[in-house]
């Protein structure tokens, strides 16, 4: 198969809003509400990724704000506390940053994300520097292919190389994102490799069979 996973690098956005280390936390804060946003990543010297700043890494320092700073719970969120203290984006981000690359998979950024619970991920280069950053929503974008581009990607990528062998061929439709596959098959053993590899596709939502294990006599008129 020669199907190549799309890319972070095909669906994140270059145009990114970032701080610097020493960005004070009213300037933050400006920042987000400016550019409509809730984490910006910290950058040092020419724009490597030190860092992320998120609305949670703030919040602190209003939770705080008339806390008893002696009470147990507080004593166990020593790194809220700091944050509550902090004056700059070095003091408050969120460091080491998750950070991802333009030629990850989207399957490998979204897996990250949903173990480390976060929105979005800086996206640098081999030297840690800022080149895009990609969000949730944008990996949801594969979602947004036709239903014709889906059919003749499983068709030409999938079916047409491990469908061979019986006829008439396998017929693709798709529906919502969702492939249905038709037709005769040689051996119902691929089925559940046509699945994975149907799922692997960007953009479909589910796959789906209505065919038949054609008969040998069926197999050996195709072979000849």
């Amino acid at each position: 198969m020669t199907h190549n996973p799309h890319t972070v690098g095909e669906v994140m956005t270059r145009t990114v809003v970032a701080v610097g280390q020493g960005a004070r936390f009213k300037e933050i804060v400006a920042t987000m509400e400016r550019w409509k946003v809730s984490a910006l990543p910290v950058l040092a010297g020419e724009g490597r990724v030190i860092g992320v700043v998120s609305e949670a890494d703030l919040l602190p320092k209003e939770e705080f704000r008339d806390a008893a700073p002696e009470r147990v719970e507080q004593r166990r969120r020593l790194d809220d506390l700091r944050k509550a203290g902090g004056l700059t984006a070095a003091d408050v981000m969120s460091a080491p940053a998750m950070t991802v690359h333009a030629d990850d998979t989207l399957a490998q950024a979204a897996r990250t994300m949903v173990r480390k619970s976060v929105k979005r991920l800086p996206v640098v280069d081999g030297r840690g520097m800022l080149e895009g950053i990609v969000s949730r929503a944008d990996l949801l974008k594969v979602f947004l292919r036709s239903d014709e581009e889906l059919a003749a990607e499983v068709r030409t990528e999938i079916v047409d190389r491990l469908f061979t062998g019986t006829h008439p061929k396998v017929e693709v439709s798709v529906r919502d994102g969702v492939v249905t596959l038709h037709g005769p098959v040689r051996d119902s053993a691929l089925l559940p490799v046509a699945a994975r590899l149907v799922r692997a596709v960007e953009g479909v939502v589910d796959v789906t069979f209505d065919v038949r294990v054609a008969p040998a006599a069926e197999r050996r008129t195709v072979a000849g």
